[in-house]
């Protein structure tokens, strides 16, 4: 259940409830986009009577006022027997804090230890920390480590990129730079059945305002937040940006961890939790080096290039990295996922 809204919460997370009476599954509920309401009352409030039920969810339910009332207002008012929850939240105002104040109404609360749980919470564990986006990152590469195939478009397969599109819909914000946007002519968004209306927020990286003027891009800019992110010099520049419907993020620099981490706080602070980057290597090897990656995913093809391929940058740093393969069929294309 939580996984069906993570990236699309805000900076709430994805939670997952189910409620269950007579060994029997009355109800259930996930965080709402944008992050309200959570899901605990979208699981409870569509229930008459649960008295005497068990509620499981995913996260620690929360126990402060915010724009909603309390989950355990509703976990008391519904007369729950027992909560069962899979990660703590790290949120100071909730955190440990459910479990005495729902013990204390006669609620049965306990906390089942997981890494399932542990995994699928670390993005919004590091928003609570650091107060920065979750940052992901995707590439395709040859069986002999090229990124560009000269002759066609694509390097991996179509099962590959129907992958990509769902990883695509677990962020809300894609990162990509003004270089790889020319040259594929990319849009960047959804197009699988079931996810074809969702599309991320665009951030382009585009220093030297250098984005081409007819590009699929400019013909949906209405419908889509797409932010440029440039040097302060380029103001009267980014005007005529800015009239296309661009929107304008101006930085001082962009070489080291220090100014990555300020546009990143930046981009945290407008209401962004998971970014995901989609560029080529110069800037992998940029946030890699920089230790500024949380996932990477690599699709790594089962043929070579040799001549058709070629590189922008050096390999260095993604070759250095150990990963193994995902046991997901991807009809020859191989799926590798490191967690940093």
């Amino acid at each position: 259940m939580a996984e069906k809204n993570l990236g699309k919460t805000g900076h709430n997370p994805s939670v997952g409830s189910i409620i269950v009476k007579n060994n029997t599954v009355i109800s259930s509920g996930v965080t709402s986009i944008n992050g309200r309401p959570h899901a605990e009352f979208n699981a409870l409030n569509k229930v008459k009577n649960a008295i005497g039920s068990t509620l499981y969810t995913s996260l620690e339910p929360c126990i402060h006022q915010g724009k909603t009332p309390p989950c355990t207002d509703i976990i008391i008012k519904k007369k729950i027997k027992k909560v069962f929850f899979g990660f703590e939240d790290p949120d100071l105002r909730t955190f440990k804090k459910a479990k005495k104040i729902l013990n204390t109404k006669g609620i049965k609360t306990k906390l089942i230890k997981s890494n399932k749980y542990n995994n699928f919470y670390r993005s919004y564990y590091i928003n609570r920390k650091f107060k920065i986006p979750f940052i992901s990152a995707k590439i395709a590469i040859s069986k002999d480590y090229f990124t560009i195939n000269k002759k066609e478009k694509w390097i991996s397969n179509t099962f590959s990129r129907k992958i990509t599109h769902i990883i695509r819909s677990t962020h809300d914000g894609i990162i990509s730079t003004s270089q790889s946007i020319n040259l594929d002519n990319a849009l960047l968004n959804c197009r699988i059945q079931g996810l074809n209306k969702y599309k991320p927020d665009l951030f382009i990286i585009d220093l030297n305002l250098k984005l081409k003027k007819n590009l699929l891009l400019n013909k949906i800019l209405k419908k889509r937040k797409t932010y440029l992110i440039t040097y302060k010099i380029n103001i009267k520049k980014a005007q005529i940006y800015k009239k296309k419907g661009y929107k304008i993020i101006f930085v001082n620099s962009l070489v080291n961890k220090n100014n990555f981490n300020l546009l990143f706080k930046k981009i945290y602070k407008m209401g962004y939790s998971r970014i995901l980057v989609e560029a080529g290597l110069t800037l992998l090897n940029t946030l890699i080096k920089n230790k500024l990656i949380n996932d990477l995913y690599i699709f790594k093809t089962n043929y070579n290039l040799k001549n058709r391929g070629k590189n922008n940058a050096i390999l260095r740093h993604l070759k250095s990295i150990p990963c193994k393969p995902m046991s997901i069929n991807l009809n020859n294309d191989k799926l590798h996922k490191k967690e940093f």
